[in-house]
C-alpha cells in the first residue's frame, strides 16, 4: 500500500512506536505522554526534537488516517500503536531497518546492523545490505544507496518515507539535522568499529543465555 510523503514529525512519531514495541513492551501500546517523550529523546535520534503533545497529537490523527497507527481502548489512558509493517508491505527485517533510518538519519549498512539490534538481530551487514536493496528495488522505492562521501570508505543508506534525502551540497554534507560536516566525511574507522561493536553484543548475548542453559551466575 502506497502512503504519501512523510513530514519529520511523522515519521518520527511512526518510527518510535515501532521501536518502542521492541524495547520497551511492557509500555505498548503507548500513551500520548510516553510517546512525546520518545519523539524528544536526546539519545539515538537525528534530530534532535521538541515536539508538544498537542503537535504529537495531531501527527498521530495524521497517521491514523493513512492507517498507519491504531487508536487502542479499553484502557483508561488513550494508547497507540503503529500498523507499518501491514500498510508497506515490508518483512520484520526490513521495518526494523526503516525504523532506525527515521530514527537516526542515513547509515552505513555496518552501523545499521548495529543500531537495528534491539529491532532485529541481522547475522551479517550483507544480510542488512540485502534487506536495504529489495527496499531500493521496490516501485516506489523505500531507500536508497547515497553517494560516497568524500574520504569515506562505506555508502550510507536514507530512507524515502520522506521524500529525497539531502545530498552533498558544495563541499559540505548537510546532516538530518543541518549541521554541515567536514568534507572529508566521516572516520572510515568507524564502520569497522561498529561492525565489532555488534559482534561483541552478539557473543555477549551467546554467553548469556550458555549461562542460563547450565544454570551459570552472569
Amino acid at each position: 500500500m502506497a502512503v504519501r510523503e512523510l513530514s519529520a514529525l511523522e515519521a518520527r512519531v511512526l518510527a518510535v512506536l515501532v521501536e518502542k514495541a521492541f524495547t520497551v513492551p511492557d509500555s505498548y501500546p503507548m500513551s500520548l505522554n510516553s510517546l512525546t517523550l520518545g519523539v524528544n529523546q536526546k539519545t539515538a535520534r537525528d534530530p534532535v526534537m521538541n515536539a508538544s503533545e498537542a503537535d504529537v497529537a495531531s501527527t498521530l490523527d495524521e497517521l491514523k488516517a493513512m492507517s498507519l497507527v491504531n487508536t487502542v481502548s479499553g484502557s483508561r489512558v488513550l494508547r497507540f500503536e503503529h500498523n507499518m509493517k501491514r500498510v508497506l508491505g515490508v518483512p520484520g527485517q526490513a521495518e526494523a531497518l526503516l525504523t532506525v533510518l527515521m530514527l537516526r538519519g542515513p547509515q552505513t549498512a555496518a552501523e545499521l546492523r548495529l543500531n537495528a539490534e534491539r529491532i532485529h538481530r541481522f547475522a551479517d551487514v550483507s544480510s542488512v545490505e540485502g534487506f536495504l536493496e529489495e527496499l531500493a528495488e521496490r516501485e516506489p522505492p523505500l531507500a536508497r544507496k547515497l553517494p560516497r562521501a568524500p574520504g569515506a570508505r562505506e555508502q550510507r543508506w536514507a530512507h524515502l518515507l520522506s521524500g529525497e534525502p539531502e545530498l552533498p551540497v558544495g563541499g559540505v554534507v548537510e546532516s538530518a539535522s543541518g549541521r554541515g560536516a567536514a568534507a572529508s566525511g566521516p572516520d572510515p574507522r568507524d564502520e569497522e568499529i561498529a561492525a565489532l561493536r555488534a559482534d561483541v553484543e552478539q557473543l555477549k548475548a551467546a554467553v548469556a543465555r550458555l549461562q542460563s542453559e547450565l544454570g551459570l551466575a552472569p
